[in-house]
């Protein structure tokens, strides 16, 4: 019986090629079988489009698998319950043939990741390896030039607003918008006519060729769009 194959999740970054760590370029270079999750069948997958170049470079290109399980932005939890358990099943068998896997993910494997879910119901059976990335809020920041947070500043990273809303811009001194297309007008109303003197800006695609940095809001917000909220008390 064959010895069982590896897992690795591999955060590949924001958007650049380049800011694959160089353990990450290393497993691609290597592993037989690579996982690149996409939220549609017609969609490209965001995270191939940035490891192509390294999985080209490859002798065995032509001889690579690559999977490419759909994960739907939906949030009924019952049927994403159902496509998490299909999808670890799919790599349980690679991994149960003696093939080694990577799982890539955009940004840091464990920030709001797919891969956790598929993680915690394949942990204890297999050997597993998290390979962390540049998350999109950091090469914001970068693309920015300026300090995310500094000294003793509370950093809060929000994937989605509800009735926490008030004490998280309380409390933070930072906020990170993820996934702002989702934004509401209401949403920003509020941020914005919150005393606290702060600073507003929005990038869009980061580290891509397309990257777009904004002051305030973004009226687009197309889907990699990030904003950060820095408030400047004295």
């Amino acid at each position: 019986m064959a010895e069982k194959g590896k897992l690795y999740g591999i955060g590949v970054g924001p958007g650049d090629t380049e800011l694959l760590t160089l353990k990450a370029a290393r497993i691609l270079k290597t592993v037989p079988v690579v996982f690149t999750p996409k939220s549609a069948k017609e969609k490209e997958s965001i995270a191939l489009s940035i490891v192509r170049p390294v999985l080209e470079e490859r002798k065995d290109y032509k001889r690579l698998m690559l999977v490419t399980p759909i994960f739907p932005m939906i949030e009924d939890k019952e049927e994403l319950e159902k496509i998490w358990t299909s999808a670890s099943e799919m790599i349980a068998q690679y991994l149960d043939s003696g093939r080694d896997v990577a799982f890539i993910t955009l940004g840091d494997p464990s920030v709001f990741s797919t891969y956790s879910y598929l993680q915690k119901k394949l942990k204890g059976k297999y050997e597993i390896e998290t390979v962390p990335g540049i998350t999109s809020f950091t090469a914001c920041a970068a693309a920015r030039n300026e300090a995310l947070v500094e000294q003793n500043d509370v950093l809060t990273v929000v994937p989605k607003i509800d009735d926490r809303l008030e004490q998280i811009l309380e409390y933070s001194d930072s906020v990170v918008l993820m996934k702002a297309s989702r934004n509401t007008s209401q949403l920003e109303q509020i941020i914005e006519e919150k005393e606290r003197p702060k600073d507003i800006y929005s990038v869009q695609n980061c580290t891509r060729e397309n990257e777009k940095i904004i002051e305030g809001f973004s009226n687009e917000k197309p889907y990699l769009t990030t904003t950060v909220i820095k408030f400047k008390d004295d």
